[in-house]
């Protein structure tokens, strides 16, 4: 195995950069299913797909092998066509929760998961489902700043009206602790600079401090784009204005200037319906359960990248474990909801008696696999702004997993690192909230790429994915972009990416827990 490994990353590290320089020309045509349309397959380790989702692949060896270019990239392919036949009504492919497109993708990954012999069950739940209407507004007396171009509404945003001075944040953390809003007048507006640590944290420091809203305002090489929060706000949150709005606004109050800011926004919330997918193996002690979860969920589109890829991850993984025994029981899940607050993630784990919640021993959570412009990121709760709320057992418990994550890329020589992400934004937060130790992988969205990621990793600064190089956001979670299609993945990152969640979850399905 430790040679097969080692010659597979050596091959990925070779073709890495040309990849990223090649921003994916080798992908197929959109909406391409075929094996002789998917990217050439390297086949000195390959097998027959049929094979493998017939046998028992009882070693790392045999499962790795089995997880292969060309029945990921059929299966990736399967939802952007459902996506296809599923468009808004602007005609764009959409997998958003509670369309049309996501019921077809619970359908779908429900439907292969039966077949290969696991206990399926449909969870549904109610949802507070929030929506911006009319035309927001946001500037000052002397301008009025271009909505969705120089700023958004953050997700999770509460409503209200209002006409008040602008305050920045004392501390020295720009608001990423209580004590930077000491001295805060109430009901002035709060401007806080993106980065330092998640927004979650700023707004809620900002509305304990008494502030009327928040501005948050992106870092330097990045524009304006739409945050999310976790937790919702009471009041009006801006997230993300560019750079020059915020830098703007900053100048002018550090000056003694303080700005008169104007800020109009209404929020309708409805209640919808939303679905996760959950498939038990029929194998393992069910009182040591290991959770492979994702988000199924997309949003202003296909979802692709984020996190059809992901998905697609986990449920090939899935097919090829199906005839195998494991000592811990395999529990597969697909969340709903995730982009708009991680509804799903946090209604699953709420919703377990206390007994249900410890018999689940570590959970893995798999979100963005296919990154053009990539990063191998492994998610820590040591690196997480919430972390303080986390029971104590969380940290220290989840490095089993993040050292199996390691193990995989370091016998190829291929750099990983540990980042936050997991716990500031994707599932594995509800499963760090609820006291169960977790990790996960990323291969990175969005913008930006920096020098000494292209250091480690090879590929340009500026975009993650969609028009590399750029500055310009990416494709992922971009309103009236709709780019974020079968063409913004990558089949070798992706490959690399499914092998490492196959190998920690194989190494955690047959390891002694207590």
């Amino acid at each position: 195995m430790r040679h097969k490994l080692a010659s597979y990353v050596l091959m990925f590290a070779l073709a890495a950069c040309h990849s990223a320089a090649q921003q994916s020309s080798a992908l197929p045509p959109l909406g391409a299913t075929t094996a002789a349309n998917a990217p050439a397959h390297d086949t000195r380790f390959a097998i027959d797909p049929r094979t493998c989702a017939q046998r028992v692949n009882d070693s790392v060896a045999k499962l790795e092998e089995c997880i292969q270019r060309i029945p990921l990239w059929q299966r990736l392919s399967h939802f952007q066509q459902i996506a296809n036949q599923n468009p808004d009504d602007q005609g764009h492919g959409n997998r958003d929760t509670g369309t049309p497109g996501y019921a077809a993708s619970v359908a779908y990954v429900a439907a292969v998961m039966r077949r290969s012999g696991y206990k399926v069950a449909i969870q549904q739940y109610v949802y507070d489902k929030a929506t911006v209407t009319g035309t927001p507004e946001f500037g000052t007396p002397s301008q009025r700043y271009a909505f969705e171009r120089e700023w958004f509404v953050a997700r999770g945003s509460g409503s209200g009206t209002l006409t008040a001075p602008l305050e920045a944040p004392r501390g020295a953390s720009g608001g990423c602790v209580p004590s930077d809003f000491g001295g805060f007048t109430r009901g002035h507006i709060a401007l806080v600079e993106r980065g330092r640590c998640d927004v979650d944290i700023q707004v809620a420091n900002a509305q304990s401090a008494g502030a009327g809203a928040v501005i948050a305002y992106s870092s330097p090489e990045r524009g304006a784009y739409e945050a999310r929060l976790v937790d919702p706000a009471a009041i009006p949150v801006i997230g993300v204005a560019s750079h020059a709005v915020g830098a703007g606004l900053l100048g002018q109050y550090r000056s003694g200037r303080t700005p008169i800011v104007r800020i109009d926004v209404r929020v309708h919330h409805k209640s919808d319906v939303d679905y996760n997918v959950i498939a038990d193996s029929p194998f393992g002690d069910p009182r040591k359960v290991v959770v492979i979860e994702g988000h199924l969920d997309s949003i202003y589109g296909a979802g692709m990248l984020d996190n059809a890829s992901g998905s697609t991850t986990i449920l090939e993984i899935a097919v090829n474990l199906a005839k195998t025994p494991t000592r811990n029981r395999l529990r597969y899940i697909w969340f709903g909801g995730e982009e708009i607050g991680l509804l799903g993630s946090r209604y699953y784990t709420t919703h377990l008696t206390p007994a249900q919640l410890h018999q689940i021993v570590f959970d893995v959570d798999s979100d963005v696999t296919a990154t053009p412009n990539f990063d191998i990121l492994i998610a820590d709760p040591r690196f997480a702004s919430k972390v303080k709320r986390f029971p104590r057992n969380v940290v220290p418990q989840s490095q089993i997993g993040n050292a199996y994550f390691a193990d995989f890329f370091n016998m190829g020589g291929v750099v990983s690192r540990a980042a936050r992400f997991g716990n500031d934004g994707t599932d594995s937060l509800s499963f760090s909230l609820a006291g169960i130790p977790d990790s996960g992988i990323l291969t990175q969205q969005d913008c930006c790429k920096h020098t000494w990621e292209t250091k480690l990793w090879g590929g340009f600064r500026g975009n993650y994915e969609g028009d590399i190089p750029s500055f310009d956001g990416g494709c992922v979670d971009r309103p009236h972009r709709w780019c974020d299609n079968l063409s913004n993945n990558d089949a070798f990152v992706m490959e690399l990416a499914s092998k490492a969640v196959a190998y920690v979850t194989f190494k955690l399905a047959n390891r002694p827990f207590p």
